[in-house]
């Protein structure tokens, strides 16, 4: 499989079984930067893609990532080292369990794209399966522990489904984390909304809400999504 080349940076993806798609892409770039982040998290790195976005938007000083999976781990640490950032990026090779239990630090902005597939949908490949089941990083999981590692300015992003939006907010809640920003996303004007960028803080404030859609027909990207993504995507 050929690398995916953006303007700044490439991501290889053949042993990787997420490969690059608009929800991370869109996470990256959607992710805040107005408190201009020293530390940055990222769980479930996959190819590092997310991580590599921030640190192109970024002055962050440290750049973390965790992925699970071997392959992929291995893919991140290769895509971190040969991008122009590679010396504020770092990988850990964990499940998300293992870092809560085992690290005390702290980050100002948390962002993760998780597997979610709470339907039990098998594709045959067993890689992307597991990589899309969300039972490989439950959502309380998720929550709980971005909690323990933000600051307490810090912002956690997320990409979920946008039938989990509710949910997911109830989750955070118990957390003491709200929602202060969500963008409901969807392919084209006649579409039902997708998924849901939703932006978290333990400050509560009045969820500033708004919409995204991708397309207004068949690769004739929108004004709104173009803005958006045109620092990654090569032909934007």
């Amino acid at each position: 499989m050929k690398p995916f080349k953006f303007k700044e940076f490439t991501i290889h993806q053949d042993q990787c079984a997420m490969k690059v798609g608009t929800d991370g892409v869109l996470l990256g770039a959607w992710a805040s930067l107005d408190k201009q982040p020293e530390s940055i998290l990222d769980i479930g790195a996959g190819t590092g893609l997310i991580a590599l976005q921030l640190a192109q938007r970024s002055l962050a000083e440290t750049i973390d990532a965790i992925e699970l999976d071997n392959d992929a781990y291995e893919q991140c640490v290769v895509n971190f080292e040969a991008s122009p950032w590679g010396d504020r990026l770092f990988c850990y090779h964990a499940g998300f369990d293992e870092f809560v239990d085992e690290m005390d630090d702290s980050y100002d902005l948390i962002v993760s794209n998780p597997p979610f597939y709470s339907e039990d949908v098998l594709s045959g490949d067993e890689a992307r399966d597991k990589a899309r089941q969300s039972s490989s990083l439950p959502f309380d999981e998720l929550v709980s522990g971005a909690a323990k590692f933000l600051t307490k300015n810090g912002i956690f992003a997320v990409i979920i489904p946008f039938k989990e939006e509710a949910t997911f907010i109830e989750l955070a809640q118990k957390a003491r984390l709200y929602p202060n920003r969500i963008t409901r996303v969807k392919g084209n004007p006649d579409a039902n909304f997708k998924r849901s960028l939703m932006e978290f803080s333990f400050h509560e404030n009045k969820t500033l809400v708004d919409s995204l859609v991708i397309e207004e027909g068949r690769h004739q990207y929108t004004e709104k999504y173009i803005k958006l993504t045109q620092a990654f995507y090569l032909k934007m």
